[in-house]
């Protein structure tokens, strides 16, 4: 396959807590929900991953036919399941419960990659969970990295720490191998305190750049985001919405932010649409159920904050 942006990483079945207390099902997983954020803005998107050879492997499939994005070089296998998480709405935000240990996408190994797709795409993203989940599928995120650069074609990472599934230490070491391959750097404030020790959205993405990534777009939650380049930097502002559950709104950030690369935006420019997606996202229940489209989009860039 040809993509615009290929993503890599372990996709999850969701159930989702809804008012009245019941689960709704859907489908997570950060970087697959950033493929389809990215397919729908019109780019062409496109997934890999190993998925368990069961009903919830089966309705990835389904999920990526809808939604235009290219599996054709996912596997799916009968000795490890697809994986599950639930969220939880509370006083404090959502919460995650994973059931993912043993998971299909966990035992992915360099030798599972599919080397002619990574060489023909524009970009890559991977995050640090795609590494968090074994360390062979880190060693395959790395290898992927390799393969990708070696083509000609560019590097997205999301940090995205998740520390149930590594200590901090390793996380870190990891993580920071990463991102100094990568060309474009997707930090959340939160895990880059963790993960520099600093608290400074300036000395972050100083951190980030001096790592070697010529991008970086700090998110800053409601306050927007902080992107730099070694040559500007600017504080995008966040757009105002009344959400309702913010699941998905980071990676809706990097689908959109991505595709908006492709299309031809400046990392400002990609960074204002990909705000305004990732503020309409919060407004429904699910990570991928409420990503916005295109033309949603444009029409609330267009309204303005009235």
């Amino acid at each position: 396959m040809t993509t615009d942006i290929l993503c890599l990483g372990e996709p999850m079945l969701e159930f989702n807590q809804q008012p009245d207390g019941m689960y709704k099902p859907g489908h997570g997983g950060d970087t697959s929900n950033a493929a389809c954020a990215a397919a729908r803005q019109g780019v062409k998107a496109g997934y890999f991953t190993l998925l368990g050879n069961d009903t919830f492997g089966k309705g990835f499939i389904d999920l990526w036919a809808a939604e235009g994005v290219d599996a054709s070089s996912v596997k799916q296998i009968s000795t490890a399941p697809t994986a599950v998480y639930f969220v939880t709405h509370g006083a404090d935000g959502h919460e995650f419960s994973y059931f993912r240990a043993g998971s299909a996408a966990s035992t992915m190994s360099p030798a599972d990659l599919p080397v002619e797709a990574l060489r023909s795409t524009k970009i890559l993203h991977v995050s640090g969970i795609s590494q968090a989940i074994s360390a062979s599928a880190a060693d395959a995120v790395f290898e992927a990295i390799d393969i990708t650069k070696a083509a000609g074609g560019l590097v997205s990472y999301d940090t995205n720490l998740r520390l149930k599934l590594w200590p901090l230490d390793r996380a870190r070491a990891v993580i920071h191998a990463g991102v100094a391959k990568c060309d474009i750097a997707l930090p959340g404030l939160d895990d880059a305190i963790h993960l520099t020790g600093l608290e400074e959205p300036e000395a972050i993405v100083d951190f980030y750049l001096g790592l070697g990534a010529k991008v970086v777009a700090l998110t800053l939650g409601a306050r927007g985001t902080m992107v730099a380049t070694p040559e500007r930097r600017e504080l995008i502002a966040g757009r105002k919405v009344k959400p309702v559950d913010a699941t998905g709104a980071g990676d809706t950030f990097d689908g959109t932010f991505l595709a908006r690369t492709v299309l031809g935006d400046d990392p400002f420019a990609a960074a204002r649409y990909a705000n305004a997606a990732a503020a309409l996202s919060t407004q429904g229940f699910g990570a991928v159920e409420p990503m916005p489209r295109r033309a949603d989009v444009e029409a609330f860039l267009a309204a303005g904050d009235a």
